[in-house]
């Protein structure tokens, strides 16, 4: 976080004063900020046909769009096919009734012992550390998420301390959202510290598509609290297309490995996105380039507005049975479903 100096506050002439320093945003913050919001702009600044206009505003007037400039740079020009583009694209095909499709897929709210809090399988725990996200993914099975209801505050995080502190059983703490590095390293900084004093937590896990979305994120501010931590500290990246890991990804990931960290990704198995083999194998072999180890492959949670995305499980098998083929196993990533009441997830 970039401090100004009391003295930089003073006019020259003026006698010692007692001010406080005024925070200022950092860069990564300065970037959320601007990140494109207007499906109008988003087409005009990749050069998209008039044609894709009206149906990006329908869907946006039921999921907003949130696009940061960092992430719109590894777009391809006038191409509405491309990978990443894709993902965060609002389309008419969002406000379509499809049975089967819910605004509640994993059953989160039959999880979630008090506001901001989930716990669905044995040992860990899932606090919400932010509801905001970096970037707004068209498929998110949280895109109709109650955040209202589960904003996070220090009181409200008190509550879910409480909770894990009561629970000797509970080993991991997963820090998700919205994306969890949304949030400030000061409100992050007091979360963890927290979370270390409890004797029975063993490792702290955070799900986030920020270091990827706007690498900036991975800032000295970030490393300070999350290299101090005893705790095993594991992140869980969010990468669909081998397009997303450019140079900048690359130094934040080595940054938080330097850090201690242990870097996983999950994705997400996406009609028109990476539905082939060969954009699997070339997305598995960028992640452990970048030092990650790919972890799941996800097929599509059934949320309202995402089944334009849907890959049916039998093409799913296909797909990673393809995959066996051309990667060594330590690349193979688990495909998998989750299935809301079941005690882990279950690969298919």
């Amino acid at each position: 976080m970039i401090t100004r100096s009391s003295a930089l506050l003073q006019r020259p002439d003026s006698p010692s004063v007692d001010v406080t320093p005024l925070t200022l945003p950092s860069a990564w913050q300065t970037q959320l900020s601007r990140a494109i919001r207007d499906p109008r702009e988003l087409c005009r600044r990749l050069g998209l046909d008039d044609a894709w206009l009206a149906g990006a505003e329908r869907g946006h007037a039921l999921f907003g769009i949130r696009v940061p400039e960092a992430f719109l740079a590894r777009m391809r020009h006038d191409d509405p096919s491309d990978p990443l583009l894709r993902q965060v694209l609002p389309l008419a095909a969002e406000g379509e009734s499809v049975p089967g499709y819910v605004t509640d897929p994993l059953a989160e709210a039959e999880h979630t012992p008090g506001p901001g809090l989930i716990h669905k399988y044995n040992g860990r725990v899932l606090l919400i550390a932010s509801p905001a996200c970096a970037v707004n993914c068209r498929y998110c099975f949280r895109r109709h998420f109650p955040y209202a209801d589960n904003s996070p505050s220090r009181a409200q995080w008190e509550r879910s301390l409480e909770t894990l502190r009561n629970d000797p059983s509970i080993h991991e703490a997963i820090l998700s959202g919205g994306d969890p590095l949304a949030a400030s390293d000061r409100q992050l900084a007091w979360l963890v510290e927290r979370l270390e004093a409890i004797p029975h937590l063993k490792r702290l896990r955070i799900h986030t598509r920020l270091p990827v979305v706007i690498p900036d994120r991975v800032d000295d501010a970030l490393l300070g609290w999350l290299g101090a931590t005893r705790l095993q500290k594991v992140v869980v990246l969010h990468i669909n297309h081998a397009q997303e890991i450019d140079d900048a990804v690359f130094n934040a990931c080595a940054r938080l490995k330097q850090a201690g960290v242990t870097l996983l990704n999950q994705s997400v198995l996406l009609r028109g996105v990476n539905d082939s083999v060969e954009a699997l194998a070339e997305l598995s072999e960028r992640l452990f380039e970048a030092g990650i180890l790919p972890y799941y492959l996800h097929v599509l949670d059934p949320v309202t507005g995402a089944a334009h995305f849907d890959v049916p499980d039998e093409e799913a098998r296909e797909l990673v049975a393809g995959l066996r083929e051309v990667l060594p196993g330590f690349l193979l990533p688990r495909l998998v479903r989750e299935i809301p009441g079941e005690a882990s997830k279950r690969p298919l």
